[in-house]
């Protein structure tokens, strides 16, 4: 049922780009123009989304053992990519069309944004109970509802034109358009980048998950922590964890003491722990600082960190 709505969500949005670029070259706007453009990035959007969702559901193998999840995260970041390299052109388009203004033809500029606005909405609604679960969803949804806040501007451009003979606010309704397309691109393009480059989730703290660890009955201490995300729903972490050597017979219990944690209180489902004995941590940290050439940092999760009581 949601590749359905996907698949009727492209084909309403290719039709009406279609029917903007036509109605902005015929009425001379460059706002309709622009909103077309929008629609189009959000058909292309929709698409490739569709295509990602596909691949993402194959199962891991021996080429991908990771799976195919971020398939989804790649088409987020390549959807992204074209709406800010889009909008950047609105701007320039916009700029030129103040230096070189042209006529604009109002009644054609208001029917065809006010069967744009009808289309974005059903859009939205298409895409909207999808968008809670997925980045490149979600964001052709924000472009859905940006499109619809396009039309309403480009049809209170064509009423002042109507009215007034105002050529001048299509340029600037098109700079408004441009600007906040430029916002969804560069607001959403980060936690792409940051899952693909496999940084840590962004409310995760692995200092503070170091010290919820420490505080597992138990444990003495964790460091190298490694925190990552395979998509916007599945977060992972690695780490050494370090016991008493007197705790030994109890090491698969302080793992999964140490497990739950991760899961029930930071959401981390899948943790992958090393357990380490006191001593033996300590001379695996000295041995590392004597090979790079660096001084323990102990206070960085990330890091070697030293022993209590050690």
């Amino acid at each position: 049922m949601s590749d359905a709505r996907l698949v009727w969500a492209v084909a309403v949005n290719v039709g009406l780009t279609v029917a903007q670029v036509v109605g902005g070259a015929l009425s001379g706007s460059l706002a309709l123009v622009a909103d077309a453009l929008h629609n189009l990035s959000d058909a292309a959007s929709l698409g490739i989304a569709l295509f990602a969702r596909r691949i993402s559901r194959r199962p891991a193998d021996e080429r991908m053992t990771f799976g195919y999840a971020r398939a989804e995260v790649v088409a987020a970041l390549i959807n992204l990519t074209t709406l800010i390299v889009i909008g950047l052109y609105l701007v320039y388009e916009a700029v030129v069309r103040f230096f070189a203004p042209e006529p604009v033809a109002g009644w054609t500029v208001v029917i065809i944004a006010a069967i744009a606005l009808v289309v974005d909405l059903a859009t939205a609604a298409l895409t909207y109970a999808m968008s809670r679960e997925s980045l490149n969803i979600r964001a052709a949804f924000l472009h859905n509802v940006a499109d619809a806040l396009g039309s309403v501007a480009v049809i209170v451009v064509g009423t002042l034109i109507i009215l007034f003979g105002w050529t001048v606010v299509d340029p600037i309704a098109t700079l408004m358009i441009a600007g906040y397309v430029l916002y969804q691109g560069f607001t959403e393009i980060g936690r792409s980048v940051r899952i693909l480059m496999s940084g840590a989730p962004p409310d995760l703290d692995v200092n503070e998950v170091a010290d919820a660890l420490a505080g597992v009955e138990g444990v003495r201490s964790a460091h190298h922590l490694h925190a990552w995300e395979l998509d916007e729903r599945r977060r992972s972490l690695e780490a050494h964890v370090v016991i008493d050597r007197a705790d030994a017979g109890r090491m698969e219990e302080i793992k999964g003491a140490a497990k739950r944690l991760l899961d029930e209180r930071f959401n981390v489902g899948h943790s992958t722990l090393e357990i380490e004995f006191a001593g033996a941590a300590a001379s695996c940290a000295e041995s590392e600082a004597v090979v790079s050439h660096e001084e323990p940092r102990p206070n960085a999760a990330f890091a070697p960190r030293k022993e209590h009581g050690s």
